[in-house]
């Protein structure tokens, strides 16, 4: 009985540990077939599932039997070359091209041609033409050396026999006026504290005047020997007259008798100089401006800071000063602006600054006339000096200008004397 349990059970756990091997077989063989599986997808990503490494976008791949093209994408191709030792800013500007609409050999040939000849540069806005190169010129600010004052084109004889100093006047050119002005040249012979005029007929002003007419002059018998020892001078001038008959001086050229002999028969031309400030035996006073010009915004700064040494006889009764500020373009004046006033000081200090619009291109015909006015009474200004700015004043008024357009942007300060 007991032999037979014991082979019973020895029977059972046999059978139990067939089946449990049996099923770890199986277990092994179904996890080295998915393995197999798995890597087999990760080399055909077509026939890959999804799982949790995967995204979860799904992307729709459709087979087309047609074969795709690449598209050309054709560009005009960069050109290098040395920049032109130019202070102006430099640039091409090429269109953009596709394959439709290419260049041919012949005009880029032409383009490269322009751009080793011309300095471009690119414009603000596109332009409508259809050539690849386009230029555009940009206008540069007024300075003091690109200032032309009028020339006059003359020449001289000397004729013995009858004692007399001839002057053509031939032309005139450089003239910058207003439209409707008239004018004419005058000529003044000063020798031994005697003084001879003579001057041409009256023309139509433009930018160029032609006159050829003739000067006549008598000089004293025996300055006609011996010119170099003649002690005197010769003035030439170009005056205008406006449609409301104020005359003005334009230009003026000076030169002494005794350097006639060398200007003989020679065609001469020189540069007419602006008329000089009359000078005043007694001072005024003097007042402290500063200016400085803004290119990019084309405005004149004035700062009006201060003034000293001011007449004290015009101020016994009430100090109340004020500066009046005119800008003027040849004989128009465009702006009047006022400072406000300061009571009780004969050194009054103001540091106000008036900004002006004022373009580029009349800079070199505009001019600023500043006045020092004192208060009395109630509606009664009394003027105690003036002073002018500009290049066709002379002194510090045209120092000062001069070196405001020489220097744009920047704060410019000088003192300038006060005339009655």
């Amino acid at each position: 009985m007991i032999v037979s349990a014991t082979a019973l059970l020895g029977a059972t756990l046999g059978t139990v540990s067939g089946v449990l091997t049996l099923c770890g077989l199986s277990l092994l063989c179904k996890s080295c077939k998915k393995g197999k599986l798995e890597k087999g997808d990760e080399t055909d990503p077509e026939k890959a599932k999804p799982s949790i490494l995967h995204t979860l976008t799904q992307f729709s791949v459709q087979k087309c039997t047609e074969p795709i093209q690449p598209q050309a994408s054709l560009k005009f191709p960069k050109i290098y070359r040395p920049k032109p030792s130019v202070t102006s800013q430099e640039g091409i500007n090429y269109k953009e091209h596709g394959a439709a609409n290419d260049m041919s050999a012949a005009e880029l040939d032409t383009c490269n041609q322009a751009t080793e000849r011309e300095v471009f540069s690119l414009p603000w806005q596109a332009s409508a033409d259809e050539t690849p190169c386009t230029s555009e010129q940009t206008g540069a600010m007024t300075t003091s050396s690109s200032i032309l004052y009028p020339k006059l084109h003359f020449s001289i004889s000397l004729h013995k026999e009858s004692g007399e100093l001839h002057i053509s006047i031939v032309e005139a050119e450089n003239i910058s006026v207003d439209a409707g002005c008239e004018g004419y040249i005058s000529g003044c012979v000063s020798v031994s504290e005697e003084q001879k005029h003579a001057q041409t007929a009256v023309h139509k002003l433009a930018a160029h005047v032609q006159w050829e007419e003739e000067l006549v002059f008598a000089l004293p018998v025996e300055g006609t020997e011996d010119m170099d020892g003649l002690d005197g001078e010769v003035a030439l001038s170009l005056h205008c007259c406006d449609r409301f008959s104020h005359n003005s001086t334009l230009g003026t050229m000076r030169f002494k008798l005794a350097d006639v002999s060398m200007m003989l028969d020679a065609d001469c031309w020189v540069d007419l100089q602006p008329p000089k400030q009359q000078e005043v035996t007694s001072s005024a006073g003097e007042l402290l401006l500063s200016l400085s010009y803004l290119p990019a915004a084309n405005r004149l700064g004035v700062v009006v800071m201060k003034a000293r040494g001011l007449q004290s006889d015009k101020l016994k009764d009430n100090i109340d000063l004020s500066v009046k500020l005119t800008l003027k373009h040849q004989n128009a004046k465009l702006k009047k602006k006022q400072t406000r006033r300061v009571k009780h000081k004969m050194n009054p200090v103001w540091n106000e600054m008036m900004m002006l619009e004022l373009p580029s291109e009349l800079l070199a015909k505009s001019s600023v006339d500043l006045e020092v006015l004192n208060l009395a009474s109630p509606g009664t200004l009394h003027p105690l000096g003036h002073c002018m700015l500009g290049l066709h004043t002379s002194g510090t008024g045209l120092q000062h200008w001069k070196q405001m357009l020489d220097n744009p942007r920047k704060q410019i300060a000088m003192w300038h004397p006060l005339y009655t």
